[in-house]
């Protein structure tokens, strides 16, 4: 069976770098956060206009107003997770099912893997990680960020020492490009031939 690695890490550690160079590297990637938006532009903007009137135009999910209707509104945030959520792993399930039969090992990419319980539904899990420092410059310089909008970001996330102590694998993306596509051969290589879970929907007809 596919081997299932969950990959996670916070803003501005090298999460989609990393994952990228996975894919460089033949891996399929199924990315969350690129899900959520497809889902935005398509199933999931009736159901989110009918739950939040006005928040969609043109058939798209307008997502500053869906950000402005949820905002500091814990209520409406679940609200919210409830109708994307289940449609995130829908498209998480066709593309392991998919990948199944093709890849002995397959990357989820998922921001708030253990935020959301993600990594039960992975053989292990990686953390892409580096220092605070690092961290705080790389965010800093993102168009339009801000120390508030960093702390604020910190705050729905769990800290960088808790996903580490979590992990199977980390990957410090602080010492260059050269560096972490290393540390992926190397996490590949002790990946090679072990066999991952019997994932119960991939036993479905």
């Amino acid at each position: 069976m596919t081997f299932v690695l969950g990959l996670t890490g916070s803003i501005g550690m090298g999460k989609s770098a990393t994952a990228d160079l996975f894919r460089k590297l033949g891996v399929p990637v199924h990315d969350a956060d690129a899900a959520v938006h497809k889902l935005y532009r398509g199933r999931a903007a009736p159901l989110i206009e009918k739950a939040f009137p006005g928040t969609v135009s043109d058939d798209a999910v307008d997502r500053a107003k869906l950000g402005a209707a949820v905002l500091d509104n814990p209520e409406r945030m679940t609200q919210l997770e409830a109708i994307v959520h289940p449609l995130v792993r829908e498209e998480e399930e066709a593309f392991l099912k998919k990948v199944s039969v093709l890849s002995p090992v397959a990357v989820l990419d998922i921001p708030l893997l253990f935020e959301t319980g993600g990594e039960t539904r992975c053989d292990a899990v990686l953390v892409v990680t580096a220092p605070a420092s690092v961290q705080r410059d790389r965010v800093l310089a993102r168009p339009g960020m801000t120390d508030e909008k960093f702390r604020a970001i910190l705050a729905k996330q769990m800290r960088d020492e808790d996903k580490r102590r979590r992990a199977h694998f980390l990957v410090d993306t602080s010492r260059g490009f050269d560096s972490a596509e290393a540390q992926v051969r190397s996490v590949l290589a002790c990946l090679a031939g072990r066999p991952g879970r019997r994932h119960p929907f991939l036993m479905k007809s």
